[in-house]
């Protein structure tokens, strides 16, 4: 069912401002991203910084500079206690949230990172590039060694990467497929092609059932995880379509110029 736009007009909207630029005195945001826990927000910008605001009063708590390059995407572990950059330098950059620490570079992409995901039980990172590869850090290892597995097979940029809930890995690429992973053993389990334009977004549904995809050829398709079968194609009421999501009740929500609630149960 499509909905309208929302009035937005009685909400309590803050703004976040501080990036800034050297030559342009305002650094372009990239990426936002709120914590799990709604307590704060986290900011990456073409001024190469991460920015974490507190959600409540809009205070700035960190600025958190390592990266050398512009910020393309921040992530949120699952528990809000860590918060992951990739960037144009080719590295993903791991930061304590409360503290703002550096806590680990990952190094080894031949091209900028673009998408980022952690998973639920904290033990795996995804990272998506340019290079058009998806590597796969052991963040949680018991030794505490990080380990590196590199999932090649796409033929293009790797715009979006997710885990569900049970441990599955996807990734979506401007090659116009999308790939299931088994980040324990690094094997790739279905190639899912079908789009016509490049994969924008991934979503897992709560029950790890269902993946969606969002692309640029105005559609969304939902597949099975077990079988890798497309199950439902949306199309026409997106308008190139960037994101998708689940509700915790199952309704998928993709968003594009327009936007639209599916439900599937």
């Amino acid at each position: 069912m499509f909905r309208g736009p929302r009035d937005y007009s009685k909400l309590d909207l803050k703004q976040f401002g501080g990036h800034k630029d050297e030559l342009i005195f305002t650094g372009a945001v990239k990426s936002v991203c709120i914590a799990p826990d709604s307590k704060t927000l986290a900011s990456g910008s073409y001024d190469k910084t991460v920015r974490v605001w507190r959600m409540n009063d809009g205070e700035a708590l960190h600025v958190l500079e390592g990266h050398t390059k512009s910020v393309e995407v921040v992530v949120y572990s699952a528990d809000s206690s860590k918060l992951c950059s990739g960037s144009w330098d080719r590295t993903a950059i791991l930061w304590d949230v409360q503290n703002g620490y550096l806590l680990k570079v990952f190094e080894g992409h031949e091209n900028l990172v673009q998408s980022i995901a952690f998973s639920h039980n904290g033990f795996f990172l995804a990272t998506g590039s340019w290079d058009f590869t998806v590597r796969l850090w052991t963040i949680g290892s018991p030794d505490g060694v990080d380990k590196v597995k590199v999932l090649e097979g796409h033929r293009g940029n790797v715009h979006a990467v997710a885990f569900s809930k049970d441990g599955m890995l996807a990734s979506g690429s401007w090659d116009r497929s999308v790939k299931l992973w088994n980040p324990r053993t690094g094997k790739l389990i279905h190639s899912l092609t079908g789009h016509e334009g490049w994969v924008q977004a991934l979503a897992f549904s709560n029950d790890g059932i269902y993946l969606a995809s969002a692309s640029d050829d105005d559609t969304v398709r939902v597949w099975d995880v077990v079988t890798g079968a497309c199950i439902k194609v949306l199309e026409g009421q997106t308008d190139i379509a960037q994101h998708c999501a689940f509700t915790p009740g199952g309704a998928l929500v993709a968003s594009g110029a327009a936007g639209m609630t599916l439900s599937l149960t």
